[in-house]
């Protein structure tokens, strides 16, 4: 985003709010996204966007992966729909498919190419939560089954991961993100988390349109105060206080190994630990169903939040398996 648009991005305008916001990852074959939306925010993850008269849809595509698997687990974690548009069956399907899953993400769309076998391909969906996406022919099926879709808001205080953070001259900082829970009004007081940073939050936007306030699942754009761009890191949440629980040394889940991942947990090896936005190193222990987990950073977490435990340097598969929080 250049210095110009972000200016124009934060102009003064008449305020509305937009009622309705649906958000899609994008996996498989990226291109078909620059058919859906506007390429917006780029990074290593890459947002397209569209505004009808009542929706703001949103696109997210990793642009990183396959080379690296961490932008792949950060943009399933934005959205609440699934877009998989398959052009060979191989490994790096086979980790998109487990993200996914992982992430539990039920309800999706699934294109393919000639050359690949429909029922091959349904059968590696078998038994996951893909299982139950709907097969579509062609992008204008697939929009026209996108607009049937409703949006997918959580109640409860306020939640928003941050996965983009920078400052604009003559506003301050600006964080982007999606409200994950409850909503966000201007003026709000919330706190940056893990840090315990306050926020006043001083103007929210909505697709370029400046609104008094968003509801989840909004893609939203705030001007803060209280806090610069460098205190910010990609998965830190905007929220309630006391909303969610940081990190303060061992933390335990459930944890699924993968059947796909063939290598053991080894107790001095540092691994990647996958929480919602959140990319964090961390030293593991298997004790039994139980992972204890050593983070090297304070990380914000909630008591039955799924986690996904990487091992980014991986010949194989990279993702280990999957944790639940416990208190």
């Amino acid at each position: 985003m250049t210095a110009d648009r972000k200016a124009l991005y934060w102009s003064s305008g008449n305020r509305r709010c937009i009622l309705n916001s649906i958000n899609f990852v994008v996996l498989g074959d990226p291109a078909i996204a620059s058919q859906l939306g506007k390429k917006g925010t780029s990074t290593d993850i890459t947002i397209y966007d569209r505004k009808t008269a009542e929706t703001v849809y949103t696109w997210t595509v990793p642009v990183t992966f396959p080379d690296k698997i961490q932008s792949l687990l950060q943009a399933v974690n934005i959205a609440e729909y699934a877009i998989l548009n398959v052009s060979k069956l191989d490994r790096f399907l086979g980790e998109q498919v487990l993200a996914l899953d992982y992430v539990g993400i039920q309800d999706g769309f699934v294109l393919h190419s000639y050359e690949v076998d429909r029922e091959k391909l349904k059968a590696l969906l078998k038994g996951t939560s893909l299982a139950g996406y709907q097969f579509v022919d062609s992008p204008d099926q697939l929009k026209q089954e996108m607009s049937k879709l409703l949006s997918k808001g959580q109640e409860g205080p306020t939640m928003i991961p941050v996965d983009h953070a920078f400052d604009v001259k003559g506003v301050g900082t600006v964080v982007l993100g999606v409200v994950r829970q409850g909503s966000i009004k201007t003026y709000d007081e919330l706190s940056l988390q893990p840090s315990g940073k306050d926020v006043l939050i001083k103007s929210i936007q909505m697709h370029d349109d400046p609104v008094e306030n968003s509801s989840s699942p909004a893609r939203v754009g705030l001007a803060v105060k209280g806090i610069s761009a460098t205190d910010i890191s990609r998965g830190d949440v905007i929220c309630v206080p006391g909303t969610v629980k940081v990190t303060s040394g061992i933390v335990t889940a459930k944890f699924h190994k993968s059947p796909f991942f063939k290598g053991e947990l080894a107790d001095n090896q540092t691994y990647m630990l996958s929480v919602g936005m959140q990319i964090r190193p961390v030293k593991v222990r298997l004790l039994g169903e139980i992972l204890e987990i050593s983070p090297e950073k304070p990380m914000v977490y909630l008591p039955g939040q799924t986690c996904v435990l990487l091992k980014p340097d991986s010949q194989t598969t990279r993702i280990i398996g999957k944790g639940v929080f416990q208190q």
